[in-house]
């Protein structure tokens, strides 16, 4: 567990001496205030209500996360029996309805406006609202002026670690443990895992329907049905035979956004950063440490500018950085004295003005992005001792991330819960019979909640059932 869990040094000068200011976030409600008083008391003050606004409508859409989109062709269509049967789709969005209360209009505007709005409504301090927006873009190709950039930030406040509302933590081991817990829940139950095991296609019969998978040495395995936790361009357009599915459904799927900002660089370095807003003797950590380290988020206008460069086919020439140093809390992941750090930085297009990323492009941007970590932590540069830089299309190419989209799929509006990843496919079946989708390119989206699956694995089972 992660607390505090967000760290925004400044970029300025110390004043008599003192170090620069930084402004730390956790748990503590009365810590958070102290420390958002450094640049403004009417903020500190109007944080509680701030926070308290948020849980609300968190809490409210719960009941939408865990349960799959509304049956419309099931309420709107067919015998009195199919009709009755489908309005218990209906059951999550009233619940939501009811909790949210007087709160709908509220609601409505945070999924709709840009998170600007929002937080100019709440504070005045640059650094907070930076702080804050930086939620409402991480992993987004999208601006904290843009409209619906609120939703993204509710996005990453709904969700909660070890019963704590907003938590965030490190998987020890690093992130393979999560997918290990499960293969071992998994195999306790008499499931089979196969590993290292490309499918190449899957198996369509003469019926239409998903028979199975053929994997690319050739070896085929026959079943019912099969859940594709890939992105939906690849379950449809790499893994599907000619001719299975209509041109007009291709070309819906061609048109799903997967526009990413993200280029995640993976350092390891000889010793922590030790960063002149909040210094730290002898290669000791402090709390800020196990933060999210937010730099260049001084202000907004250093992340807006930072997006228009990428959406201009540049690489940001201020990039924002978000640091973090699992090895902090987790001493298994480097040996004593050295740490890994993680730079996801933003923003950075997918082709740099119209051609292919070289070498040289990535050796450059992670270059400008050590520059900037050199001016808020000075000897960061000399402790690198190995770096791996993942542009997009890199990103794409390892972990298939069509785009290098994190999140299987753009999280704005018009991909979202109804038409996630398409309307027609938001109920997680496909137009081929026993083939559906199980990852976050479906309802409710990305991050590490498995619901998706959870949600996926309902809709088949009780497609089992009426078999």
């Amino acid at each position: 567990m992660r607390d505090p869990h967000a760290f925004t040094p400044m970029l300025e000068e110390g004043v008599r001496g003192a170090p620069p200011r930084s402004l730390t976030l956790g748990s503590d409600l009365a810590m958070n205030q102290k420390e958002i008083g450094k640049f403004s008391q009417k903020d500190a003050k109007a944080f509680p209500g701030f926070v308290e606004h948020l849980d609300k409508l968190a809490a409210a859409i719960h009941p939408l996360l865990d349960a799959p989109p509304v049956d419309i062709p099931g309420v709107t269509t067919g015998s009195l029996r199919t009709r009755l049967a489908a309005a218990k789709t209906l059951m999550p969005i009233v619940k939501c309805g009811m909790k949210l209360g007087r709160n709908i209009p509220d609601f409505y505007e945070i999924i709709t406006a840009p998170i600007m709005k929002i937080l100019n409504r709440w504070f005045e301090s640059e650094p907070l609202r930076a702080t804050l927006a930086t939620d409402a873009v991480i992993g987004a190709m999208t601006s904290p002026h843009s409209p619906g950039s609120g939703y993204v930030l509710l996005h990453h406040v709904m969700g909660e670690l070890e019963k704590e509302k907003g938590a965030w933590g490190y998987v020890e081991g690093g992130m393979g443990g999560v997918p290990q817990a499960i293969a071992r829940a998994a195999r306790s139950y008499g499931v089979d895992i196969f590993t290292e095991k490309d499918v190449g296609q899957v198996l369509v019969g003469s019926d239409g329907a998903a028979r199975g998978v053929v994997l690319k040495d050739g070896t085929e395995i026959h079943s019912k049905v099969v859940l594709s936790n890939a992105t939906p361009y690849v379950t449809f357009k790499n893994l599907m035979p000619q001719g299975a599915l209509s041109p007009e459904f291709i070309k819906a799927i061609d048109q799903i956004d997967y526009t990413s900002p993200v280029t995640k660089i993976n350092v390891a370095v000889d010793k922590l950063p030790n960063f002149l807003a909040s210094p730290t003797p002898d290669n000791k950590p402090g709390p800020h440490h196990q933060c999210s380290i937010h730099l260049n988020c001084e202000s907004v206008d250093v992340l807006e500018t930072a997006y228009k460069e990428a959406m201009n086919g540049r690489p940001s020439a201020r990039p924002m950085l978000e640091m973090t140093i699992p090895s902090v809390l987790d001493p298994t992941l480097a040996p004593p004295g050295c740490h890994v750090v993680s730079l996801f930085t933003q923003f950075t297009p997918y082709h740099i003005e119209g051609r292919e990323w070289t070498d040289q492009d990535r050796e450059a941007f992670a270059d400008t992005a050590f520059d900037w970590v050199e001016q808020y932590a000075p000897g960061f540069k000399k402790s690198v001792v190995g770096r791996d830089i993942l542009a997009p299309p890199d990103l794409e190419r390892i972990f298939g991330l069509t785009g290098g989209n994190i999140f299987h799929g753009s999280m704005s509006l018009d991909q979202l819960y109804l038409a996630r990843p398409l309307p027609s496919l938001s109920d997680y079946r496909s137009p081929i019979k026993g083939l559906y989708l199980c990852g976050s390119g479906g309802h409710p989206g990305g991050g590490v909640m498995g619901s998706p699956g959870w949600n996926a694995a309902l809709t088949v089972m009780a497609d089992l059932k009426r078999r």
